[in-house]
């Protein structure tokens, strides 16, 4: 089984990020025979056009997803745009892409909707992220509900290649990440750095307490008893708690008679101790970051050996090459 996924670097990684896919690419890099993860910062220019911050970004992303647990010797981690072969294949993906299939992808719509600029790129977005999966012959995609639709025109574009030229591409599965432990964000709205309501990972200890305290909450009385499954504020305490923790704060939810106050400083101290770990990690790898340039150059020429022979497979195929 090999395992493709990207994440884009719009920007630091938060609580989100983390629960809601990092979490599962470093648990796949034990399960899968091959793993490759990539830097998504060609996806990332729809949003960004600053070179700056763009570039910055990346390396912080590197430097993250190595202090959280991706251990390149088990998993391939590389940049996106360090992999040309890529847009060959998507030019010729592209060649074969109705419009109207492209039209009628959700995220394109919804970002329509939301007033975002509709450019080529947004509206060429999936068959971009085809090319990325098909390049590695990739068998499974772990994603987020929002992006299985991607997958399946993923999987419409390589058959449609396939019954003309052959059996080029591996056909691959979507993986549905875990998305049970809802991860809210300050506001109580999903976390996203688009809504400005994030928990970063790596925020320094002082000023991410300080948004812990300033979650917001509702108005009930002290003495009120609460249902926890219904409040933003026991969600995130359960991303980091153990089963008896988990269920003592739920008790003292229905019980009442306490102040939100309590629950934040809860919360907090669970998080801080739950990354502990990796920030001492990445202050490391702060001091190295040769080193981070290093897995990402070595992990490029692992994906651009790969993704080269499954080019020039489609390119005999459809005669680009003899």
């Amino acid at each position: 089984m090999r395992v493709l996924s990207g994440i884009q670097p719009t920007g630091r990684f938060h609580w989100g990020n983390y629960f809601g896919a990092i979490r599962q690419y470093i648990e796949l890099q034990d399960q899968a025979e091959e793993a490759y993860y990539f830097i998504a910062n060609l996806h990332a220019l729809t949003t960004i056009r600053n070179r700056e911050e763009l570039w910055r970004n990346t390396l912080d992303a590197a430097t993250d997803l190595l202090a959280l647990g991706l251990d390149p010797g088990r998993a391939t981690l590389f940049v996106q745009s360090d992999v040309p072969e890529v847009c060959e294949l998507y030019w010729l993906l592209m060649t074969g892409t109705p419009m109207g299939l492209l039209s009628r992808c959700v995220a394109y719509k919804d970002k329509v909707a939301k007033g975002i600029g509709s450019d080529a790129g947004l509206f060429t977005y999936p068959v971009l992220q085809a090319a990325d999966i098909l390049a590695y012959d990739s068998n499974l995609v772990p994603v987020g509900e929002d992006q299985v639709q991607h997958v399946e025109v993923c999987r419409d574009l390589a058959g449609a290649f396939n019954a003309i030229f052959g059996e080029v591409f591996v056909l691959p599965k979507a993986r549905v990440i875990d998305t049970s432990a809802r991860v809210p964000g300050v506001d109580g709205e999903k976390m996203s750095k688009s809504y400005g309501n994030t928990l970063e990972l790596f925020e320094e200890p002082g000023a991410l307490k300080k948004k812990i305290m300033r979650i917001v909450t509702d108005s009930r009385p002290m003495e009120q008893p609460k249902d926890p499954e219904s409040d933003h504020l026991y969600q995130l305490y359960s991303l980091f708690a153990n089963d008896a923790q988990r269920e003592e704060m739920a008790a003292f939810y229905r019980r009442g008679g306490f102040g939100y106050g309590e629950i934040k400083k809860a919360l907090a101290d669970l998080a801080m101790n739950y990354f502990a770990a990796a920030r001492d990690r990445r202050k490391e790898l702060e001091a190295k970051p040769e080193y981070v340039r290093q897995v990402l150059a070595d992990g490029a020429a692992k994906a651009r050996r790969k993704a080269s022979a499954v080019l020039l497979r489609a390119q005999q195929a459809c005669g680009v090459k003899p």
